[in-house]
């Protein structure tokens, strides 16, 4: 019998004032949940190549940058178990008057602003372990 996978997968804070861009995931892993754009790390991928690809894929945007800011390491035992490793990256929005298309509706119930003091709830949970452990995706002033 094999152990369950390890999987790794980028998840980016887009940023907007004091909001932060986060949809509700349709996908088995997290269903219901708010999320960060995100996904698998494909192999040979560096992060930021992936944050960028994620963010076009899932929301029709463009960031010109992208930087490392935490890594959580999540056990979940449903829908099947798994490890998550989420490489949790902040993004800087190449247009930032450009609006967050729903280009995966299968996969998303579609994106958002949120106000980082009053998040929805329930959250996915690599964004919540992110937070418990004092995670602020706001650059310092």
């Amino acid at each position: 019998m094999s152990s369950p996978p390890i999987v790794v997968g980028v998840g980016v804070f887009l940023l907007k004032g004091n909001k932060v861009l986060l949809g509700r995931r349709r996908t088995a892993v997290g269903y219901g949940t708010f999320a960060l754009p995100g996904g698998h790390l494909e192999f040979g991928e560096r992060f930021e190549e992936c944050a960028a690809r994620e963010v076009k894929e899932e929301t029709g945007l463009e960031i010109s940058g992208a930087e490392l800011l935490t890594v959580t390491n999540t056990v979940l035992s449903e829908p099947k178990p798994m490890q998550l490793i989420a490489v949790l990256m902040r993004g800087e929005l190449a247009d930032g008057d450009r609006t967050a298309v729903n280009v995966e509706p299968e996969k998303c119930d579609g994106w958002d602003w949120y106000d980082w003091d009053d998040l929805p709830k329930p959250l996915f949970h690599s964004l919540q372990n992110a937070i418990l452990q004092g995670l602020n995706p706001f650059p310092p002033k």
